[in-house]
């Protein structure tokens, strides 16, 4: 028992402990490796990894630096992802490379290879370039303003962190050395002060920036060009408004107060509160040109719109919020973007919006063609303040915020799933159609929780834990995936309450999938495999030994854990959907075909985190199976009726191999079932007949 204690404790403490990790900067001897010839360091620039790059003469041709120092935006695995960049006097990517990382789908899941092709894309782009992770919609990306980069499938979350770490960096770097521009704190909106404004105020006080355009003006742009008779609408209109926009920045309250609903208001405050770094920009357009093209998707950056501050380009998002305007502002096509001040934006310093005008000559496989029309707009310093040091919201929280549409419906279903359950198990199991019920929730379990969430729990995590407690390092990587720590704390309560079935039984993907591969078994009508009784007993002994293994792996062979802990199918079904090297795929279906006639054979043989859900099990304060003396000796049916092999002769539940299907439960509620409750009831029925037959005195 002493161990098991040590086991819970040690459980908690990871949980709950957090410390920060500094990563020092690479030396100069680690750098240089990176660099290529004809190029080569010189001297240091500053304390966070910055070097000088000079050329064959030895004068200097730009800077080389690592990201972690200067941005280390945390990965999906906590840790940040440090890439090593070689950036020219005029601001464009020499060389970029992939230098550490600990992102679990690329270190045993996809692979390194795609991680390192993802950052060749950058080498000959600019930061003065709009570069953006994914794929444009519909034909977006042709004569628009972003440059878009492949990401990695099934990789996206760590894909786009490495980007942003990646553009910070730079940014600090170009505003620093390419430009002389210090890069000080940004300017966040005071949040407590305010005007009483009107949007004729914002207009006469230049808060609101208009930017008018005609058709006549677009075509001397496009003259002289194959597309400069291409849009017969301006020629007939030469006067007609082609741009008619309105720009305004409404992160400052008074600002936002004059130009929207109050609804929209209060949406925008809810959305600044989730997101604080977020610089909110209206843009409204009453012209024929339009601020997005028809295949637009929302919650994406436009093609059409691009910006820039002191020759950097600026990140604008749409931020997929429903804009409804005050009344006096103007009609026209409204909508919100938003950029991050942690970028370099710089919301009280004169910044410029540029709109492409895009036009297509040739019909079948046309050219594409583009202007842009650009307007400037900045924001009295009034309404910001520029701390000294801006505290930033620690790591974890942003991770949470990232996750937080996830972690409502995570969180209601799961207090869903319990209050449906209850204490002692009775109200679903007592429900009419509990079957389909069940497998309906486990539908949920497989696609909500491990396909889309990735929440799907692993030995990898207690025995990452394990290995950070014995290099006293920090437990912080356990906050960063709040979907799969959520989960984590629901089953250690069920430990308490119920023991490791809350878990295996409720909330398995890989388990899930197992269960619907056996009814697809008796629906095929296909032999059944069932161990006898003494080897269904020894077989469930396997899965402490391989929980032991691989703790002992731990210990002799850390370097080695990754491929240990593929004993677990659960990266390839779940994960990686599938999407892995043939031999991992084969071994994940074995499991599952197997189930078709083995029920949950990985389950209760196997699986190491099983065997860790037993052993958290013992804290378990009650046997929650309510028995009755008649179970076990004579009535066998519970026992007969349990797929886990649970229940002994003696009718005792042995909670520790118990999934908590229910299924004694359902049995010993049902009057038509339970034995006991059977004879219960025809003896119950014979009693009025016998007293009817008594003659009276």
């Amino acid at each position: 028992m002493g161990g098991i204690r040590a086991i819970i404790v040690w459980m908690a403490v990871a949980l709950c402990s957090v410390c920060a990790v500094v990563a020092d900067p690479l030396s100069r001897e680690d750098l240089a490796a990176f660099v290529q010839p004809p190029f080569s360091i010189g001297e240091a620039v500053n304390d966070r990894g910055v070097w000088e790059l000079l050329n064959s003469g030895g004068a200097l041709a730009g800077y080389v630096f690592e990201t972690e120092p200067m941005a280390p935006l945390p990965g999906f695995s906590g840790a940040p992802i440090n890439a090593f960049v070689m950036l020219d006097l005029e601001g464009q990517y020499i060389d970029v490379r992939l230098i550490s990382h600990n992102e679990p789908i690329f270190v045993s899941g996809l692979g390194e290879a795609p991680f390192h092709k993802y950052f060749e894309q950058y080498r000959g782009l600019s930061i003065s370039q709009s570069l953006v992770v994914g794929t444009p919609y519909g034909d977006g990306g042709e004569g628009g303003a972003l440059v878009y980069l492949d990401g990695v499938t099934k990789a996206t979350a760590s894909v786009r962190i490495a980007h942003e770490s990646l553009l910070a960096a730079t940014r600090t770097i170009a505003r620093e050395k390419l430009q002389g521009v210090s890069s000080g704190p940004p300017a966040y909106p005071k949040r407590d002060y305010f005007e009483d404004l009107t949007w004729a105020d914002l207009v006469a006080q230049g808060l609101a920036t208009r930017k008018q355009i005609t058709n006549a003006e677009v075509d001397a742009q496009f003259a002289g060009t194959i597309w400069a008779d291409d849009d017969p609408e301006a020629q007939d209109d030469p006067d007609g408004l082609f741009l008619d926009l309105w720009v305004v920045d409404i992160g400052p309250p008074s600002i936002a107060k004059a130009a929207l609903s109050p609804d929209s208001y209060a949406e925008l405050q809810g959305f600044l509160t989730i997101s604080p770094e977020a610089e909110p920009i209206l843009l409204i357009e009453a012209g024929r040109h339009g601020l997005v093209s028809d295949d637009f998707v929302r919650n994406t950056s436009p093609a059409w719109i691009s910006a820039q501050q002191d020759a950097l380009p600026i990140s604008l998002r749409d931020a997929d919020l429903l804009v409804e305007l005050a009344d006096e502002a103007p009609d026209g096509v409204a909508m919100i973007l938003r950029t991050d001040r942690r970028l370099g934006f710089d919301p009280a310093s004169e910044w410029t919006l540029g709109i492409e005008a895009v036009r297509e000559h040739g019909m079948f496989r046309p050219e594409i063609g583009s202007v842009t029309l650009t307007v400037a707009h900045a924001t009295p310093e009034r309404y910001f303040t520029r701390p000294g040091q801006i505290k930033q919201s620690p790591p974890w929280l942003d991770a949470l915020r990232n996750r937080q549409g996830d972690m409502i419906v995570l969180s209601a279903g799961l207090v869903a799933l319990l209050i449906a359950l209850g204490p002692g198990m009775t109200r679903l199991s007592t429900a009419t159609y509990y079957t389909p019920i069940r497998l309906g929730i486990l539908a949920v379990v497989t696609g909500f929780i491990g396909w889309w969430g990735q929440g799907q729990l692993s030995i990898v995590t207690p025995l990452a834990t394990l290995r950070t407690s014995m290099d006293q390092g920090s437990y912080a990587f356990l906050l960063y995936d709040p979907f799969s720590l959520l989960i984590w704390a629901v089953t250690i309560v069920g430990f308490v309450l119920w023991g490791r079935g809350l878990f295996c039984g409720w909330l398995c993907p890989f388990g899930a999938l197992q269960e619907f591969a056996h009814h697809l078994g008796r629906l095929l009508r296909l032999p059944r495999i069932e161990p006898s009784a003494l080897w269904d007993a020894r077989l469930k002994w396997v899965k402490y030994v391989v929980l032991g293994g691989l703790v002992a792996t731990v210990f002799i062979a850390p370097d080695h854990v990754d491929k240990a802990v593929e004993v677990e199918p659960f990266k390839t079904a779940i994960t990686t959907f599938f999407i892995r090297e043939w031999y991992y795929v084969a071994y994940a279906g074995l499991w599952l075909v197997l189930g078709t006639m083995l029920f949950k054979g990985f389950c209760r043989y196997v699986c190491p985190l099983g065997a860790l859900m037993a052993i958290g099990g013992l804290l378990r304060g009650r046997d929650w199976i309510a028995r009755r003396a008649e179970c076990g000796s004579p009535c066998q049916l519970c026992r007969v009726k349990c797929n886990y092999g649970a229940i002994k002769k003696t009718g005792e539940i042995q909670y520790s191999e118990c999934f908590q299907c229910l299924d004694c439960v359902t049995i010993y509620n049902d009057a038509d079932q339970c034995v006991p409750l059977v004879l219960a009831g025809r003896a119950e029925k014979r009693r009025p007949t016998l007293s009817q037959g008594v003659p009276a005195e």
